[in-house]
C-alpha cells in the first residue's frame, strides 16, 4: 500500500478538522485526498505546517509525546522580552502544574515576511511587540500561548514553520501539496533516529 503525505499551510481561523462547523472554515475547504487526516492540530488561531497522512502509525508517532520532535514556531507576542523571560522560556516554564521540556528560543532580529493575516492582530499604540522563535520536543495543548503568557508576553500571533525536516517554504496560506519520495525517506529516517 502507497501512504500519502501531505503538508498544508493552514490559514487563521481554519480548524484542524474535516468535521464543518459554524463560523470556521474546516479541512474540507481545501479538496484533499481522500482518507488523510491530520497528524497534530493547530488551533483556529494558529497558523502553518500541518502534516496530513492515512498512515495511521507514522501519524501516532508523531504525535505520541514520548518520541519528541521538534516543531518549530514564529510567535508574535507583547512587548520585547528580555533575556531573562527568554532563558525562562528555553529552561522550562510551569503551565498547568507541569514544568515544560527545555526549548531554544531567540529573539527575532526583525518581523519575519509574512503574508497578511485574514484577521489583523489587535494593535495597541502604546504597546510594541516582538517575534521570537520557539523549537519544542512536546505538544501540549495552546503550549506556546501558555509559556508566552507564563512570562508575561501574550501571544499575538502564532505560526508553525517546521516539523523536523519540513518547513512551509513556497506555500502560502491554504496551499498543500504531496511530499515526494525522498522528503518522506528524511523524514521517515528522523523518525528511527529519535524512537
Amino acid at each position: 500500500m502507497t501512504f500519502q503525505y501531505i503538508i498544508f499551510n493552514k490559514p487563521y481561523d481554519v480548524l484542524s478538522q474535516f468535521t464543518p462547523a459554524i463560523n470556521h472554515q474546516s479541512l474540507s475547504d481545501f479538496g484533499f485526498p481522500k482518507n488523510v487526516y491530520p497528524a497534530g492540530r493547530l488551533d483556529a488561531d494558529s497558523e502553518g505546517l500541518l502534516l496530513l497522512t492515512d498512515d495511521g502509525n507514522f501519524a501516532h508517532q508523531l504525535i505520541d509525546r514520548k518520541y519528541g520532535h521538534s516543531r518549530t514556531y514564529w510567535v508574535q507576542v507583547e512587548r520585547i522580552p528580555s533575556s531573562e523571560s527568554l532563558a525562562k522560556l528555553e529552561k522550562g516554564v510551569i503551565i498547568e502544574g507541569k514544568k515544560t521540556k527545555p526549548a531554544k528560543v531567540r529573539l527575532l532580529p526583525d518581523a519575519p515576511d509574512l503574508p497578511e493575516r485574514s484577521k489583523p492582530i489587535r494593535y495597541r499604540k502604546n504597546i510594541s511587540t516582538a517575534w521570537i522563535e520557539i523549537t519544542l520536543t512536546e505538544g501540549r495543548n495552546r503550549q506556546v500561548r501558555k509559556m508566552t503568557a507564563a512570562i508575561g508576553h501574550p501571544t499575538l500571533r502564532l505560526i508553525r514553520i517546521t516539523i523536523m525536516s519540513l518547513t512551509l517554504e513556497n506555500l502560502n496560506p491554504g496551499q498543500w501539496r504531496k511530499l515526494n519520495e525522498k522528503e518522506v525517506t528524511e523524514l521517515k529516517r528522523l523518525f528511527k533516529k529519535r524512537s
